[in-house]
């Protein structure tokens, strides 16, 4: 028979078990792929709609009302063209347009953490229903009831943290017009991927940009995008080289201290 203490212990041990193995099957997994790949260049993904990608959603944003232009009689001018030559700018689904990205971001962040913290406890039991006299006959040495038991802990804890971040990313990018709002305003989406040798650097870009900030040459700076999600990395040896082990990755992730 098991008592309760071995009970909590093997159910303790079986659930680390089962985090060991469900991260070992894990890294196992990638480790097959890599192993797969070596010798090979990182692949890149094909062109595809990007409308008709597995996680693409459209755009829904707050719209002023419709309105009607009427063109008036005997007049070319609408009211509702950008100019009265043909504007060159994207402006329809399916348009290209140029976005400029110039990024030089600065960041410097400290901090640190003192603390410490003592408990000292003593509990005696003189009297202990009568049954102190008793005791001695338990315990095989002589059993003091004025100090049964005494209690005392120390802890202390010292942090200290500094960020210092530096980015700087220089890059133009051609992006696709996916959609059009009612009021005029473009979702965008694009990416570009560059293969350098074994390392495959990939750029995303999507936002909501406004006619009226494209330039006569068709290009837009990324600070005139709205709700931009940029995302700028990569795959291949040197990115690899820089990512922790799959074991120090668990083992950060499960280490409670």
């Amino acid at each position: 028979m098991y008592n309760k203490k071995e009970i909590i212990r093997s159910n303790i041990l079986g659930r680390f078990a089962l985090i060991i193995l469900a991260g070992s099957s894990l890294s196992a997994c990638s480790a097959v792929d890599r192993l797969s790949n070596i010798g090979e260049v990182p692949p890149q993904s094909r062109i595809i709609n990007p409308t008709q990608a597995q996680n693409y959603k459209p755009v829904n944003m707050p719209m002023p009302p419709t309105q009607i232009v009427e063109k008036k009689g005997n007049s070319l001018w609408t009211g509702a063209q950008q100019g009265f030559f043909k504007d060159q700018r994207a402006k329809t689904i399916g348009d290209i347009m140029t976005v400029t990205i110039d990024i030089d971001d600065k960041g410097k962040m400290e901090n640190s953490t003192d603390r410490s913290r003592a408990t000292a406890e003593t509990a005696a039991l003189p009297r202990l229903l009568g049954m102190e006299t008793t005791l001695t006959q338990v315990f095989p040495e002589e059993l003091v009831t004025s100090s049964l038991t005494d209690g005392s802990s120390d802890s202390s804890y010292e942090g200290e943290g500094t960020t210092d971040r530096k980015e700087k990313i220089q890059m133009k990018l051609a992006v696709t017009v996916t959609q059009v709002l009612s009021n005029g305003n473009m979702v965008i989406n694009g990416s570009q991927e560059v293969r350098v040798n074994y390392e495959n650097r990939v750029l995303k870009l999507a936002g909501i940009v406004r006619p009226q900030d494209i330039s006569i040459d068709n290009t837009v700076s990324y600070e005139q995008i709205a709700e931009a999600r940029i995302q700028y990395g990569g795959n291949g040896q040197i990115t690899d080289v820089q990512q922790p082990r799959y074991a120090e990755q668990l083992y950060d992730i499960i280490f409670p201290f």
